[in-house]
């Protein structure tokens, strides 16, 4: 991924909080042949296995895609685990700047996004327990918000057949990136009036942009101040 340096977020507790928060991915791998190959998954983050975490999932037993990563596991093979956060378009009427002689305003519209990349060889999971384990790590993780969460019954016959049509895999995470591309390389006033401009806005990506964007200007403004 480009991530020029003012947008790069390297803060450990940043990047896995958001990996929570936003855990429906997209597992890339290539073939054989070199073709890109991509599953939309949610995975889960284990911070504390391996040097710098592990992310654990499961692809279903139809999906072709485990067959090319068992066969690749010998070579140490990378994939990458892709996450998408909040993300908004970002009009140049909102910079508020005064027009030029020609009557232009030399500004261009932009995107503000956020998103981690992750990278790490893939260890497939045949164990029949090893994958009710991660079916059970899924379920426990989505279903903890519930009034009344519901629970997996790994010990039951359905439940065992039900691990039989998936494949389950870890990933040993070997590199992060980060990117917060939140107008850092904008003037602090023009950053300002854009997050307002987003924060009047009524979709959610808009607000959330907005609330990250300010949280940047408040933690540059800070930065200046203990300088």
């Amino acid at each position: 991924m480009y991530v020029p340096p003012y947008f790069a977020q390297h803060d450990p507790a940043t990047l896995h909080s958001f990996v929570r928060a936003n855990s429906f991915a997209t597992l890339v791998s290539a073939s054989d042949d070199g073709a890109p190959v991509a599953s939309h998954l949610p995975l889960l983050l284990d911070e504390n296995q391996g040097a710098q975490g592990t992310l654990v999932g499961h692809l279903a037993r139809a999906n072709p895609q485990w067959r090319q990563l068992e066969g690749q596991q010998s070579e140490g093979r990378q994939v990458l685990a892709v996450f998408s956060g909040p993300h908004a378009y970002i009009s140049p009427t909102w910079y508020a700047e005064e027009l030029a002689a020609d009557g232009t305003q030399n500004v261009v519209p932009t995107w503000n996004y956020t998103a981690v990349h992750i990278y790490g060889a893939c260890r497939l999971e045949h164990d029949l327990d090893a994958t009710l384990a991660i079916l059970r790590r899924y379920v426990e993780f989505y279903e903890r918000g519930q009034p009344a969460p519901w629970k997996f019954a790994a010990d039951t016959d359905f439940a065992r057949r039900l691990a039989e049509q998936v494949v389950g895999f870890q990933i040993e995470i070997t590199r992060w990136e980060g990117k917060w591309k939140l107008g850092q390389n904008h003037p602090a006033q023009r950053r300002a009036r854009t997050a307002a401009a987003l924060a009047a806005l009524d979709d959610a990506d808009s607000q959330a942009i907005a609330e990250l964007m300010r949280g940047a200007l408040d933690s540059s403004d800070a930065g200046a101040g203990t300088a």
